[in-house]
């Protein structure tokens, strides 16, 4: 599922590493979500969404 998390992460300067701690996943884990190789749960896009000040919507880029 293609994402805008990189992008978002990168506005609100935040590492991967950061936001992998804050989220209490591994910074493998928020680069795999990244480039495509992994769909987080639901909590975990809710927590991102939030950490990134966004909805889980505006994360994810619909297919079409």
């Amino acid at each position: 599922m293609k994402n805008h998390i990189k992008k978002l992460r990168k506005t609100a300067n935040f590492s991967q590493e950061e936001l992998a701690k804050l989220c209490k996943v591994s910074r493998q884990t928020i680069n795999a979500i990244e480039n495509d190789k992994y769909d987080p749960t639901l909590q975990l896009a809710f927590n991102i969404a939030s950490l990134l000040d966004t909805t889980v919507d505006e994360l994810f880029i619909s297919g079409g």
